[in-house]
């Protein structure tokens, strides 16, 4: 029978000296690494309480964006959705009632939100396709889970709060037209 490699190798029974059966010389080498490697310096994080340095640019977890009067920007244009190349953004749009001038920014906006994160890239398309400046991707880690339905972000996850001081600082994000146009 002819063998489809040359790697073929020819098994030995050789008996082993008893210095090699105490297993000695093993047991020392496998010492030898362990101690390199215990005075090596630790590259593991504990997360919780040390957080590693993100790049300013880094694309985390989606935002929707509220005006300085508290009010969504999103318009319901479909842009956001339509630029999305994993198709992960659904979107349902509505005509603003009378009396929640408060809410929204203009006459539409959107009733349903959603952005599945199974399905999301983090390409930043997104954000770059919305005339509003309504959508952005923060710094901020997307949350694991076991359950595939945590993973489809509603407006009650993606909108930022009304109060100014918890709302998600976005500027290292934005670039100066962007900051031109929201001025």
């Amino acid at each position: 029978m002819e063998l489809l490699t040359n790697r073929a190798k020819t098994v030995s029974n050789k008996r082993l000296t008893w210095v090699e059966r105490l297993y000695f010389p093993a047991i020392a080498i496998g010492l030898e690494i362990t101690l390199r490697h215990f005075f090596k310096k630790k590259v593991t994080l504990r997360y919780p309480e040390e957080q590693r340095p993100f790049s300013a640019v880094y694309r985390g977890r989606h935002v929707l964006k509220r005006d300085e009067e508290g009010r969504e920007r999103c318009t319901a244009c479909g842009l956001c959705a339509l630029a999305c190349p994993a198709e992960a953004i659904t979107m349902i749009a509505s005509e603003r009632k009378p009396g929640e001038e408060g809410l929204y920014r203009e006459e539409k906006y959107a009733a349903v939100y959603e952005i599945n994160m199974l399905r999301c890239i983090f390409c930043g398309l997104c954000e770059e396709a919305c005339p509003k400046q309504a959508i952005y991707l923060t710094d901020r880690i997307t949350q694991s889970d076991y359950h595939r339905g945590e993973f489809i972000y509603g407006k009650y996850k993606l909108v930022e709060p009304v109060e100014l001081d918890k709302r998600i600082d976005i500027t290292k994000r934005m670039d100066k037209n962007a900051l031109n146009l929201i001025a």
